[in-house]
């Protein structure tokens, strides 16, 4: 009962930040004629409200792909459409035809807002506590403490409740999929991971570790006899969780087609913005867009990506465990992140879930890596006037986590799987690693402090105008490749041991 009692004054917590960071700017306020995705949000919502199915995904004289075309899969049209039936309800100015365009209002930004808090309330929040009580070594304080600072986590807070996004639906129900497997449910945890991929095509990310986990468990449990009968049920089941999103769509191949080419536009190029990936720090050395076709660049990030999420999927489906899927989870988005085409600074969400699921194992790292994250969309919190939250939030999450988790005391080289980097160093003299990641930790966070101070206070000289988002860039892109470095040597270590686990607890 105290147990309860606790996680619900940690989800009134977490309920109270996304509140409090909501009341703050958004994305495009007023910023004519194209506002930001706040105001794609919104005109999706009056699209698919007004105009038949077949129309959403086309360019017609009612639907301006140009102005925020509808570019991710179903799920996310029918999500804007049941918003759309309370908007209209509520106010139907908010989803007129054309009439709508650029609508701003306290009562409209109020509604905005609590659909995502809702979405929240009723898939990510409830899979996140489903996951600490039921998926986490410990005691039950050790449990209620991962909770909350899985909760508090600011990057997910600040992109959904102050930039304005849903990003929240499509992690929880991954989320869920990742509780399902967890707890043997393979065909539950296979619909809720469709779901997830039926509403952002960004959780492709995630993908190969759910299809690696759930082939390896088959092939270990016989292709001759439950195994098979396992991987006939599963393929059953993501092909009718599939048939039934994209129904509307299916009776014309045209028409699903032009949704396929909506959700993945090949044509915006290799990156976008200043994004702490390999590309765009590799773009301050050399102009490789410039060197480089489309079609060749296209190529280059398919197989560099390719290549870096291959060790981590082989191990997993050699080894099917829950750990291996959880560790093939963080490599897999980490690699996509870094190397895949048309990343997008956001996208780092998809990589800081598997962090979070790793809060409890791995608490220093997850925290270093989810606090990085954070820091790598300074550039797009400045733009949205998201400053404050950002301090507020950053800070907090670094506090409470370090603290409830015990971090820095929990840093000793068995506790941080070190034991490999040993054997890589095996030249140089033995040093006491935990100690070097320990200052590491310190220099990292100092420099993350200074860079966003620099870039708040200081203005950039004239002719570097992009000095100081490129610094938090390049910066964030060596905290992600060291974590991916990490977490692959990890992955391919000893799994940790139980006498380990109950010491920590």
């Amino acid at each position: 009962m105290q147990t309860w009692s606790l996680v619900s004054l940690c989800v009134l917590i977490g309920l109270v930040v996304r509140w409090g960071v909501s009341l703050n700017s958004y994305s495009g306020a007023g910023k004519t004629p194209m506002f930001g995705d706040y105001e794609a949000q919104r005109h999706w919502q009056e699209v698919t409200y007004n105009l038949p199915v077949q129309e959403w995904y086309f360019n017609t004289t009612k639907n301006d792909l140009n102005y925020w075309g509808l570019d991710y899969p179903p799920l996310t049209a029918y999500h804007s459409l049941i918003c759309a039936f309370v908007a209209k309800t509520i106010n139907p100015e908010w989803v007129d035809l054309h009439e709508s365009r650029g609508y701003e209002s306290p009562a409209h930004k109020l509604f905005m807002r609590a659909t995502v808090l809702v979405a929240d309330l009723l898939i990510y929040i409830p899979a996140v506590v489903l996951y600490c009580l039921y998926l986490t070594e410990g005691s039950s304080k050790k449990k209620v403490s991962t909770l909350l600072c899985f909760l508090l986590y600011p990057g997910l807070i600040l992109v959904d409740y102050g930039h304005f996004q849903y990003n929240g639906v499509s992690l929880g129900f991954a989320l869920w999929g990742v509780l399902a497997l967890g707890l043997g449910w393979d065909a539950l945890g296979s619909v809720a991971f469709c779901l997830a991929l039926n509403y952002k095509q960004m959780e492709l990310y995630h993908a190969l570790p759910f299809f690696c986990y759930l082939l390896g468990k088959s092939v270990k449990l016989g292709l001759m006899g439950r195994g098979l009968f396992l991987l006939v049920r599963i393929a059953l089941t993501v092909l009718v969780t599939f048939a039934l999103c994209w129904l509307p769509f299916l009776s014309d191949p045209g028409q699903a087609m032009q949704v396929v080419r909506r959700i993945f536009p090949v044509a915006r190029g290799l990156f976008e913005d200043k994004v702490a990936n390999t590309w765009c720090s590799l773009n301050v050395l050399m102009k490789i867009r410039s060197i480089l076709s489309s079609d060749s660049q296209m190529y280059l990030s398919f197989a560099c990506t390719l290549l870096a999420v291959l060790p981590s999927c082989i191990r997993l489906l050699t080894k099917p465990t829950f750990w291996q899927f959880k560790l093939a989870l963080a490599n897999s988005s980490l690699a996509f992140f870094l190397f895949s085409y048309q990343v997008h600074e956001k996208s780092i969400l998809l990589a800081a879930l598997p962090a979070c699921l790793l809060l409890n194992d791995l608490p220093l790292m997850a925290i270093w890596f989810l606090h990085a994250s954070t820091f790598s969309m300074l550039p797009l919190f400045l733009k949205d006037g998201l400053l404050v939250p950002f301090v507020v939030t950053s800070l907090g999450f670094l506090y409470f986590s370090i603290y409830l988790l015990s971090a820095l005391e929990r840093c000793s080289e068995e506790e941080l799987r070190l034991g490999a980097y040993h054997k890589l160093l095996f030249c140089l003299p033995k040093l006491d690693l935990a100690w070097i990641v320990k200052w590491k930790f310190y220099v990292s966070v100092s420099v993350m402090a200074g860079l966003s101070i620099a870039a708040v206070a200081l203005a950039p000289p004239p002719h570097l105008p992009d000095l100081f988002p490129v610094l938090v860039s390049i910066a964030s892109f060596s905290h992600f490749l060291g974590t991916f470095i990490y977490f692959n040597i990890v992955q391919f270590s000893e799994p940790p041991s139980r006498k380990s686990q109950k010491k920590n607890n």
